[in-house]
């Protein structure tokens, strides 16, 4: 359906601007790997920030890295309206995860310039630093320090696999700011993101109304054995770290699927040691997460799985370490944002539904502070943290449109 307003964005050039990123770091199966704070993820922030500066934007940067592009509104005293997302990736990501998100919200800057529109309030424009936590093991780390979900020191303290610190990173690449990393008055976030699930595309809707985050719990486990020849230690003798942790995995499965479509459980990373096929394993490390849509039942899965899980260590002669990383409980976003969205989109004829979002992002610690509302779009299989993600060109053109929308209007409303 054709939209209902004369104001567009440039879809070629939004395009073309996901195109022109997704080469910083591009891998040889059409991914990218952008890891946070590496020197691939200081070139696309270089040239993003450049791009902010040729846009006419002031760019700021705080201590933990975030980057903040602001555009002045006609009122100075104004609270700004937020917008953005991350461009850090997984170690095999898609173009398109966060991505979107932060160039959608350029072409929006890009739009009003074209249009010669002031909003009423300023407009600031941000990258979130270290979103998807594949590197340190935090997610939402730039968000999460600027919500004070965590402490700066704590965060500066994370180390990756070499040891190297998240202080001693973003030294590294330039991006240690002097702005304080804290958050300020906001009159409203929004964020626009692919779904990163197959639910849009199973019902041929091209916008997600989203209305806010599951509930998750996130663990450290060590499963800490004994060492020993793989020939001549019998089964009695066996303290196998990884055939505890295999069991325990298991387990994290039969508690997802008990939960019906709703229940999500993850091991994502494992890293046994000494790692040799001649050696019975005596220590694996391994990541744990479960997500709902309830407090309640994910409350149930954090009471559940460290009895159920030591158990199985117990009957394995392991020890198991577990510790709690975060518990974040469900995140309802603003009524009247959320209303915005569902405005644009039925202004510019889009077909749409409400959502949940399955994934954490940034918007769900910003939500604590100001009023906060999400925009879904489709991707293709609903394949995501995957170098074969992907998604058309109108579905971005048909996001950062319903984004300049909910902007706009935000930006620009009679306050009373």
């Amino acid at each position: 359906m054709t939209a209902q307003t004369n104001q567009r964005i440039d879809g070629k050039r939004l395009w073309d601007s996901l195109m022109s990123m997704a080469e910083i770091g591009a891998t040889p199966k059409g991914g990218v790997r952008r890891l946070t704070l590496t020197e691939v993820d200081r070139r696309g922030r270089d040239r993003f920030r450049a791009e902010c500066e040729a846009a006419g934007l002031a760019v700021r940067v705080d201590a933990i890295g975030n980057i903040f592009a602001r555009r002045p509104g006609r009122d100075p005293n104004r609270l700004p309206v937020l917008f953005g997302s991350h461009l850090d990736s997984q170690p095999s990501g898609g173009k398109y995860d966060g991505a979107l998100g932060v160039l959608a919200g350029l072409e929006v800057m890009h739009t009003l310039n074209d249009l010669g529109i002031v909003t009423e309030a300023p407009l600031e424009l941000v990258n979130w630093t270290d979103e998807e936590g594949s590197r340190f093991g935090h997610s939402l780390m730039g968000s999460g320090v600027w919500s004070g979900v965590f402490a700066l020191d704590k965060a500066y303290a994370l180390t990756d696999v070499e040891g190297v610190t998240v202080r001693t990173a973003l030294d590294g690449i330039g991006y240690r700011g002097g702005e304080p990393a804290a958050a300020f008055p906001a009159d409203a976030y929004f964020e626009l993101h692919i779904e990163q699930g197959p639910i849009l595309e199973r019902e041929a809707k091209q916008i997600g109304i989203v209305t806010g985050a599951q509930a998750m719990v996130w663990y450290d486990a060590v499963a800490i054995g004994q060492d020993s020849h793989a020939g001549t230690t019998p089964p009695s003798a066996r303290k196998d770290a990884l055939v505890c942790a295999a069991r325990i995995i298991d387990l994290v499965d039969r508690m997802m699927r008990a939960r019906g479509e709703d229940g999500r459980g993850t091991v994502g990373q494992l890293l046994v040691s000494p790692n040799s096929r001649n050696v019975v394993p005596g220590e694996v490390r391994f990541s744990v997460e479960f997500r709902h849509p309830s407090d309640a039942e994910v409350d149930r899965l954090d009471a559940q799985f460290p009895r159920e899980a030591g158990f199985i260590a117990r009957d394995c002669g392991v020890k198991l370490e577990l510790t709690q990383l975060f518990k974040i409980p469900a995140q309802p976003f603003d009524p009247g944002c959320i209303q915005l969205v569902r405005e644009g989109a039925a202004k510019l004829g889009y077909t749409a539904r409400e959502i949940v979002s399955g994934a954490g992002h940034d918007a769900v610690y910003v939500a604590r502070h100001v009023p906060t509302a999400m925009i879904f779009t489709p991707c293709k299989d609903g394949l995501s943290h995957n170098e074969a993600e992907s998604i058309e060109p109108e579905e971005a053109t048909a996001g950062a449109q319903v984004l300049f929308e909910a902007v706009v209007a935000r930006a620009s409303r009679v306050l009373a």
